[in-house]
């Protein structure tokens, strides 16, 4: 019964490992990434404490009356570290730091009343920090908890004034107050800043969005990231949608890319799902036919070689049809596919093209038809922002054998005249790209691609354009948290 139950769980297991969705794209963050964040990370957590907020404190210790107000963080010394936490997210950790306070008094001691600063320094800063990374149901990455734990070895405070040795006396008082006060907001503070701040910071990263007025790209995550001790990897969708139709999408069978190199910041694996769902989605939202239509215009040499090749035929149908211009119509019958290897990337296309006379105010006359077929384009450039280019090209006619023959001298003259008009259109039209799912502000620098059999990979290292601060505040000024109000009307 045992062994039964344990091949059920076994073949269960491999079921659900066949049918998972395998990714279109993935992103692999590296400590060397990680390391680039340590210097941005800290000046965040900075400027986070040093925005807390303490309340007034009173009291009084035998004849002495106190009041302590206006408690300012002057400068932080902080120790730091940012590294990868296995199976959980990121871990953030101070250690033997110093944070120096102001603060202002006002003390009643019998008839003697005195007020002024006083400045103090809390020492042995510790601060235990784990932001736990998951997939929240939109398919975006976000923290979901934090776990935080602080403390303070102890505070000092130089009291100023002329009652400044007399103070020293309840120094010890008044610090244990404070150290107590600044400990319970260090972990509130910075668990504001990860749930709230940092998660504002990674809704700038796209999920579902519009590329253009056809297509959009879904970058949903497929499962929570997997975090090692060396990198912290993430399986996107990465699939393109037709924006009049976003329930006709292609099927992914490509195979899962696979990320091994380690030596950059990150690495984009794309496969060629993630292409062909773009071919595709174009495909059914019409782009070609609106790029053909603006930039099929035929030369007058195409037009003199088409008229001879087709003497006969004209002069067989209607011998006056030799006056009447040419046209050429061309139409992608099927949506392009794309092939990834080793030694490159191809793109194949087949179009239909009708070669016809157009009579004035008749009906167009058809003369043949001819497919063309493995139309293969090289894709470069090393960000999304991808270049064709024309490198094979074959025509055949769909009457008969003879007539493909006959077509063999019009080869070289429509590829140079899809060359110098249909692919720079296209070019031209692609050449703004897509967005990656990273926040706004980061780059891609120091790109290098490289091609394996069914998907590339793009290795890069990170730029900040920006610090963390000024992309939250600008995403918090573009979308303000809603109000109470607003959350329930």
């Amino acid at each position: 019964m045992g062994l039964l139950q344990v091949s059920v769980i076994f073949l269960l297991s491999l079921i659900t490992m066949t049918l998972a969705e395998p990714p279109g794209c993935k992103i692999r963050i590296t400590d060397r990434g990680l390391e680039m964040l340590k210097t941005e990370t800290k000046k965040f957590v900075e400027e986070e404490l040093s925005n807390i907020t303490m309340p007034e404190m009173r009291g009084e210790e035998g004849r002495f009356q106190y009041t302590i107000k206006d408690v300012k963080i002057t400068e932080l010394n902080l120790t730091s570290d940012l590294r990868f936490q296995p199976d959980v997210g990121l871990l953030f950790e101070v250690q033997n730091s110093s944070i120096t306070l102001n603060f202002q008094r006002r003390i009643l001691y019998w008839l003697f009343y005195d007020e002024g600063a006083i400045n103090a320094s809390a020492e042995g800063v510790n601060i235990f920090t784990v932001l736990h990374l998951t997939k929240d149901q939109e398919g975006r990455l976000k923290i979901s908890n934090v776990t935080c734990d602080a403390s303070i070895a102890k505070m000092r405070a130089r009291f100023s004034g002329t009652l400044g040795r007399v103070y020293d006396l309840i120094g010890a008082f008044l610090t244990t107050g404070m150290r107590f006060l600044l400990n319970k907001q260090i972990c509130p503070a910075l668990n504001h800043a990860a749930l709230v701040l940092v998660n504002q910071l990674l809704e700038t990263i796209p999920v579902r969005t519009e590329v253009d007025s056809y297509v959009g790209i879904d970058y949903s995550l497929l499962s929570d990231p997997v975090v090692t001790e060396t990198s912290l990897d993430m399986d996107f969708r990465g699939m393109f949608y037709n924006l009049k139709n976003e329930n006709e999408v292609l099927v992914n069978y490509a195979m899962n890319p696979i990320v091994r190199e380690y030596d950059r910041m990150i690495y984009l694996a794309l496969s060629e799902f993630f292409f062909d769902s773009g071919l595709f989605s174009y495909f059914k939202g019409g782009l070609q036919k609106q790029l053909l239509l603006n930039s099929f215009q035929m030369p007058k040499d195409l037009e003199m070689l088409l008229r001879t090749t087709y003497l006969g035929t004209i002069m067989m149908l209607n011998p006056a049809l030799m006056e009447h211009p040419l046209s050429l119509e061309l139409e992608v019958t099927s949506p392009p596919r794309s092939t990834i290897k080793t030694s490159g990337a191809n793109v194949a296309v087949s179009c239909n093209v009708k070669v016809l006379v157009l009579p004035p105010g008749k009906p167009a006359v058809q003369l043949s038809s001819m497919t063309m077929v493995r139309t293969t384009v090289s894709m470069k450039g090393k960000r999304l922002a991808i270049h064709l280019d024309l490198r094979r090209f074959k025509i055949y006619s769909n009457q008969s054998a003879l007539e493909s023959l006959a077509l063999i001298p019009l080869q070289g003259p429509l590829k140079t005249m899809l060359q110098i008009s249909v692919v720079p259109l296209i070019n031209n039209y692609i050449k703004r790209g897509v967005q990656i799912p990273l926040p706004d502000g980061i780059d891609f620098i120091e790109e290098v691609v490289e091609y394996h059999n069914g998907y590339i990979i793009v290795g890069a290292n990170l730029h900040f354009r920006t610090g963390l601060r000024e992309i939250i505040e600008r995403k918090l000024r573009a979308d303000p948290p809603q109000t109470n109000t607003e959350l329930h009307s």
